[in-house]
């Protein structure tokens, strides 16, 4: 068969079968933000998928040209879209198993067919196995929740692993960073530091007080104006901008990807925060908007955040200083409290917002920091990444700020 049109088909095959039944049905909102994510998964894992294929022998590509690490694109767009689109609308009226079931077997009765361009190793069927684990039933989990609107954050980790991917990761694999020396990739991930814990509180807001994700289909049910957001208001824009001016001293290309950031963010991204947002919300969107700045971060937080409470031990020699520590910052929207006057109390100290949102310990203090000023902010949230609490947390049990043997109260008159 030609080759030209085996590769014709695995591209225009697929597209025009997703775009009948898009004219058939037209999506919701929802169907919408799980279109573009099941698209979107399939896409970045199927890509390393395939290039793992050709080192292990799985199978491998005869093309020439319009290909990334001797992958056919056409071959890799169609694929993500059978997997991502066409399977996602099948959901529609078939359950999950038998979408993921017929999925795989078109995919087994179609892959041979796809010589001189895709070649078939002995072991196919593994690398088939590993491309539906890791991109198929994912991807199709991850489209399914968000229609349903269940699992927020086992969604919202699934979109932060795609958004990781698809802006940093793949990029970075296309460029010249991995050529660079040691010590200039070591200096360059610890400056990612900052970024990344920026992104990471923003996205955790956005689930944890919003109840919503980052994409602007599945978005949060209230305003956010805590965490990051008490600062600036596209902690994620900004982030993500400040991550591509770090590599762009590595590969010079991504300042231009610094520069398309933020550009995205000051137009249309900014055009659609003002619509939406302002229908949504009203005044209370503009009085948020006209103090915190779309890209310069505050140095102190928003007035207008959600107050908070941090509970500490007034007769505990460790806990005490902490206390006077936090008051000498003059902390915004935050009450420091004796542990003692506690309703239910408390062995640790106790952070508990308005809005729901309660720590202990050093999350408590994280928390609380992001009351006080954005270098105190930063280093707050860098210690309530996933992992890095709990290290924290260990550490300070260790050294003697472990929970109280008994919860603090008033001593009885």
């Amino acid at each position: 068969m030609d080759p030209a049109l085996v590769r014709g088909v695995a591209l225009f095959v697929p597209v025009l079968v997703l775009m009948g039944l898009l004219r058939y049905r037209p999506p919701t909102p929802g169907e919408i933000a799980a279109l573009i994510l099941a698209i979107s998964w399939n896409a970045v894992t199927l890509t390393g998928v395939n290039v793992l294929a050709i080192q292990a022998g799985w199978w491998s590509f005869a093309a020439e040209g319009g290909t990334f690490g001797g992958v056919p694109l056409d071959l890799l767009l169609g694929w993500a879209v059978l997997w991502g689109g066409v399977a996602v609308q099948a959901l529609r009226r078939l359950p999950l198993p038998l979408v993921v079931g017929l999925a795989i077997w078109i995919d087994l009765a179609v892959m041979p067919l796809g010589e001189p361009v895709l070649l078939l190793g002995n072991s196919w069927l593994t690398g088939e196995a590993v491309a539906a684990a890791v991109a198929l039933v994912p991807g199709l989990l991850l489209a399914h929740w968000t229609v349903t609107g269940r699992h927020l954050m086992l969604r919202v980790l699934l979109q932060a692993v795609l958004a990781t991917g698809l802006m940093v990761a793949l990029p970075t694999a296309l460029s010249r960073v991995p050529d660079r020396p040691g010590w200039a990739l070591g200096l360059a991930a610890q400056l990612m530091i900052a970024p990344g814990a920026l992104v990471a509180a923003a996205v955790w807001e956005f689930a944890r007080t919003g109840r919503g994700t980052p994409l602007p289909y599945d978005p949060p049910a209230r305003l956010v104006t805590t965490g990051p957001y008490a600062y600036v208001r596209n902690p994620m824009q900004t982030s993500m901008a400040a991550a591509y001016l770090i590599l762009g001293m590595l590969d010079v290309r991504f300042l231009i990807a610094a520069v398309v950031a933020l550009s995205y963010g000051a137009g249309l991204a900014a055009w659609h925060e003002n619509e939406q947002l302002h229908t949504r919300y009203g005044t209370a969107w503009i009085a948020y908007r006209s103090a915190v700045r779309p890209w310069l971060p505050r140095l102190r937080p928003f007035p207008g955040m959600q107050p908070a409470v941090i509970w500490i031990a007034g007769d505990c020699d460790r806990c005490s200083p902490v206390a006077a520590w936090i008051l000498q910052r003059h902390p915004t929207a935050l009450t420091v409290r004796p542990a003692e006057d506690h309703p239910d109390g408390i062995r640790r100290m106790a952070y508990e917002r308005a809005d729901g949102t309660r720590a202990e310990g050093v999350a408590a203090w994280a928390h609380a920091a992001g009351h006080l000023h954005l270098g105190w902010a930063l280093l707050g949230w860098t210690l309530n990444l996933p992992g890095l609490n709990h290290f924290a947390q260990l550490c300070a049990d260790t050294f003697g700020a472990g929970p109280a043997a008994q919860p603090a109260r008033r001593p009885a008159r």
